[in-house]
């Protein structure tokens, strides 16, 4: 009975989910795409990519194992959408506080590799949350279309560390590495901290942040220059300031960013689709085949409950205003 009972409702939730499907015809059989706008109209077509959660190219944690690789579900999708005529252009949502600075660097060349390659232009859509590298995903659309109450901005990035040898000292536990070099142990967090180490850690710090910085100088030319060090001193900002500000080019949801990626492909009609994940496991593109258990800084890494889990301890382009307290390492 509890089994015919649990079928029955089963079968209900599946008959109460409606979903409009259609072949895609591409090169990969068994993906399909939905049809989100404009079902019956012409033929061209705006491909919605989605851009969701921590950016690494890594294999997101899952309690089934492994889960889906960002960087290689979107260079998937990109590809599809190069190599489909009928997409005309692209639609990047992003949902992200940020990720990794390769991840984030990576994706964004994928981007910028697919306009140089399909001449499709590519809008960028934010959604609740498009800060750090989420920020840095975006500079690489043709235009960027924000929601008023977007969060945006934390343009700057971010080493966490921690440091446990003073408690672990009370309960009598002492830690001594042997090294091979007086920085082989960056912020060891077992030992005492050492400034010359974080002396270390923030030049690289101050690297990428330039790097971050003339990005936005470069693709963002209409950002008040008078405001430069403000905006990019790592705070985050709503949507509309970011407008206010020249962090984006216009204020408004995926139905705006959908028309405006129109206008830039020149037509006046086309079906806004979006690819779902693929039901397959094997590699879909180099990025699959990065592990979360692979190399790693040798930095403690740090998981807090109710967030996406760090693929590993390293350098983020990240917004995470809940690690100040943790005694987290930053820039600015």
């Amino acid at each position: 009975m509890p089994v015919r009972l649990l079928l029955s409702m089963l079968a209900l939730l599946a008959a109460c989910t409606p979903t409009v499907n259609v072949n895609f015809g591409g090169p990969e059989r068994g993906l399909r795409e939905e049809t989100v706008l404009e079902p019956h109209a012409s033929g061209a077509k705006v491909a919605l990519i989605d851009v969701t959660g921590l950016i690494a190219d890594a294999s997101r944690p899952s309690l089934l194992g492994r889960g889906e690789n960002p960087v290689d579900e979107a260079a998937k999708r990109l590809e599809r959408a190069r190599t489909d005529p009928a997409v005309r252009a692209v639609v990047l949502r992003i949902n992200s506080p940020g990720g990794t600075v390769t991840g984030s660097a990576t994706l964004y060349d994928e981007v910028r590799r697919f306009r140089a390659d399909s001449g499709k232009p590519v809008v960028a859509s934010m959604g609740e949350v498009a800060a750090s590298g989420g920020y840095y995903l975006a500079l690489a659309a043709d235009a960027i279309v924000a929601q008023p109450t977007t969060l945006t901005g934390s343009i700057g990035v971010i080493i966490p560390t921690i440091n446990l040898s003073e408690g672990l000292g009370m309960i009598g536990v002492r830690s001594r590495a042997l090294t091979s070099g007086p920085n082989k142990d960056l912020a060891n967090p077992l030992e005492p901290p050492r400034e010359r180490h974080y002396a270390v850690l923030q030049a690289i710090v101050d690297d990428f942040y330039a790097s971050f910085r003339s990005r936005v100088v470069e693709r963002r030319p209409a950002i008040d220059a008078a405001r430069l060090d403000e905006l990019t001193d790592g705070r985050v900002v709503t949507g509309a300031a970011a407008h206010a500000a020249g962090l984006v080019d216009h204020l408004g949801g995926v139905r705006e960013a959908f028309a405006l990626a129109k206008d830039l492909a020149g037509v006046s009609s086309a079906r806004l689709v979006k690819y779902p994940g693929a039901s397959d496991k094997g590699p879909r593109s180099p990025y699959a085949l990065a592990d979360a258990s692979g190399a790693q800084v040798n930095l403690v890494q740090l998981n807090l409950a109710g967030a996406d889990a760090l693929p590993h301890s390293g350098v983020y382009y990240l917004w995470t205003p809940a690690w100040e307290s943790l005694g987290a390492h930053s820039p600015r």
